[in-house]
């Protein structure tokens, strides 16, 4: 198809509304597995350009070669994954990818004793696995053991990597910059001047990378006075609504606009700002980071930076498998895009930006 392919352009092809073929792309509202995956064929089929530099949807995907007969491709994760995280949409694709090359997914929890005495799981079998991708696996130094196993390794985020040696390992992030600073923007636009940020920076790679975009805005913007009222602790034995109350009514003046890590953050300032008679969108406006399904459903509905689940779940799957193909390559950080989608929170209606 000559020129940019839209999203009508394959609402057009398949006789579907736009809107529906906005929530298959979008990874947004319900849809049949059948409807979603039928869409995403065509998207890619057409170009569309969150598609076309990925070798999705091929009819017979060619078999890629399992060393000395390892079939297994293990995730290590630290905590157990709800559906809620955007790591759940993405391991469905990154799964069905896999499966189409005759790999299977075996899921692996890293204890806390294993965690700190740097070892693999105790269901960790290397005789079998072909290839390692991690979830919240933080902690440089178990990191940095994992690099050193000899097998093809994908980190989904990582530890914080501020002058730190960087991992021998392909690494998969989402875009932390772009929309965080494109928010800011916006909301100078609409006359806000205290936008604070919230959120343990030191948790993970991209919590850091989105506070930093955030400073950066407001400094570009002359607003870097306003940087004070950020709100930068990690969780601590106390609930963490607890400590942001205690931290805004230590502020000489309430924030305008608060920025939040992720969207389960967003629902921790909601409860500390509740309790202080405050109320979202009337006194303060929120955002969040990741559109959780939560997200949707709360009252008001959160503003929030959207993740694109089954695009890292793509993405995923191309990084590890040419991995395990071509051992030799460079180590490769890609980043996937993400969209600042507008709600209730912040005064909107709900809208894609």
């Amino acid at each position: 198809m000559a020129g940019k392919v839209t999203i009508q352009d394959i609402a057009n092809e398949l006789q579907l509304s736009r809107n529906t073929v906005s929530k298959a792309i979008n990874n947004t509202g319900t849809l049949a597995d059948a409807t979603r995956e039928k869409i995403l064929r065509k998207a890619a089929e057409m170009g569309y350009k969150q598609f076309a530099y990925l070798p999705l949807f091929q009819e017979e995907p060619k078999e890629l070669p399992h060393p000395d007969g390892k079939r297994e491709i293990a995730m290590l994760t630290t905590c157990f994954l709800s559906n809620s995280h955007f790591s759940s949409m993405m391991m469905d694709r990154f799964q069905s990818e896999i499966r189409h090359l005759h790999y299977c997914l075996t899921i692996h929890r890293i204890s806390p004793a294993e965690l700190k005495a740097r070892s693999l799981p105790a269901s960790f079998d290397r005789e079998r696995t072909a290839g390692i991708i991690c979830f919240e696996v933080f902690d440089y130094e178990y990191a940095q053991m994992l690099c050193g196993q000899g097998i093809p390794l994908l980190f989904v985020d990582t530890p914080v990597m501020a002058l730190k040696p960087q991992l021998k390992a392909d690494r998969l992030y989402m875009d932390n910059q772009v929309e965080i600073q494109n928010f800011v923007r916006l909301m100078a636009q609409r006359g806000k001047k205290r936008i604070a940020y919230v959120g343990d920076i030191w948790h993970c790679q991209s919590f850091y990378e989105r506070y930093m975009a955030y400073k950066e805005a407001m400094e570009w913007l002359g607003l870097a006075d306003s940087l004070k009222y950020s709100i930068l602790e990690g969780c601590a034995a106390e609930e963490y609504s607890d400590i942001l109350q205690k931290k805004l009514q230590s502020f000489d003046r309430m924030p305008e606009v608060i920025l939040c890590s992720n969207d389960f953050l967003a629902m921790d300032v909601t409860r500390a700002l509740q309790r202080m008679g405050c109320s979202v969108p009337k006194d303060v406006w929120l955002c969040g980071f990741d559109d959780s399904q939560e997200a949707s459903f709360m009252t008001p509905r959160l503003t929030s930076i959207h993740i694109h689940g089954q695009i890292m779940g793509f993405t995923a799957a191309d990084l590890l498998m040419t991995r395990i193909k071509e051992p030799s390559l460079n180590y490769r950080t890609v980043y996937t895009e993400t969209n600042l989608i507008l709600r209730e929170s912040t005064g909107d209606h709900e809208a894609k930006v």
